[in-house]
């Protein structure tokens, strides 16, 4: 698999990650042992890095993949903190950055964290000087090795990314997310931060294997906050309309490479960015990791697929969501 740098960090990773949110049981019940399968799986096929949080499965997650990755040197773990507490700017501070980075070092089995961002703070949090002071304070103090942000909103990606400690911004960036490409990832290759592309396939949307008989589980966010109702409705089907989505992936299904699947030429649009370090795609058994990963052996597309891709995108999707985010 191809290697991409994550430069303020020295040290380079596969282009396709494992995002880890569905081991947690978020998205449904997983195993423990169905958990390690798909991450053995993933690993074998050349990924070597991991994407979670503290809040996956309250710290399940982070559990699992402590567990898994213990004898397992060269891969690189990234967790996110900041959302076990209501999401107010007051609550971001030295005392719970502690609290919460020794947490995850527990959950992980590791004295220092590879990096952790913050998970989508409320936006003034992006701007402050203090909190940046304290971040500095965690890398001091070894609790941290580094540290990034997750965003919702390319505005926090850019103050972020202005400032010269930030490593990395985690994004959403799909087929049916573009407005990164225009400012962000040029800032962020300007300032050697890499960019984690998150939500790859639309919650699913882009995989190409749902239709409108499809329907969610009750603890399946794509059920219960398709309209926003327990956090930002960009996180689930990158906010886009699931009707208008399922048209979209119609009309996007033909210009799918002879051997590949929908999920696969979506996540080649991704690594066709070249400032993107990695992206990260979740899977909830070792198929669906082994073929992620192979999306990284696709043909780069052809500047003419691209220009088509980008027409659905300014018919469809554009109007609904490109001025939100």
């Amino acid at each position: 698999m191809e290697n991409r740098s994550f430069r303020k960090l020295g040290r380079s990773v596969g282009v396709v990650g494992l995002g880890a949110w569905q081991l947690g049981a978020d998205w449904g019940e997983v195993s423990e042992a169905d958990a390690h399968a798909t991450l053995q799986a993933a690993v074998d096929a050349g990924v070597t890095f991991i994407d979670t949080a503290d809040v996956y499965g309250d710290g399940r997650s982070e559990q699992i993949i402590g567990s898994f990755v213990k004898d397992k040197p060269g891969l690189t773990v990234f967790t996110k903190m900041g959302r076990r507490l209501p999401q107010e700017h007051a609550n971001y501070n030295l005392d719970n950055f502690r609290a919460w980075t020794d947490r995850s070092r527990a959950n992980l089995g590791v004295d220092t964290l590879e990096l952790v961002q913050l998970h989508c703070p409320p936006t003034s949090v992006y701007s402050s000087d203090e909190v940046y002071d304290w971040l500095d304070t965690l890398v001091q103090e070894k609790r941290i090795a580094a540290y990034g942000v997750s965003v919702e909103k390319v505005d926090e990606a850019l103050t972020a990314i202005a400032r010269p400690g930030v490593a990395s911004v985690q994004i959403i960036l799909n087929a049916f997310r573009h407005k990164p490409l225009e400012r962000v990832l040029p800032a962020a290759a300007e300032a050697g931060v890499g960019i984690i592309a998150r939500v790859p396939l639309a919650s699913g949307l882009l995989s190409g294997r749902y239709d409108t008989s499809t329907t969610f589980g009750a603890d399946d966010h794509r059920n219960y906050n398709r309209h926003g109702a327990a956090f930002d409705v960009g996180e689930t089907f990158s906010g886009v309309d699931f009707e208008i989505g399922l048209e979209a992936v119609r009309r996007l299904c033909p210009l799918v490479p002879e051997g590949a699947t929908m999920a696969q030429f979506a996540l080649r649009w991704i690594i066709d960015q070249p400032a993107v370090t990695v992206v990260i795609p979740g899977a909830r058994n070792p198929e669906q990791a082994r073929a992620n990963a192979a999306s990284a052996d696709l043909t780069p597309l052809s500047p003419e697929t691209g220009e088509l891709i980008s027409a659905v995108y300014d018919e469809l999707i554009r109007p609904q969501v490109h001025d939100k985010w």
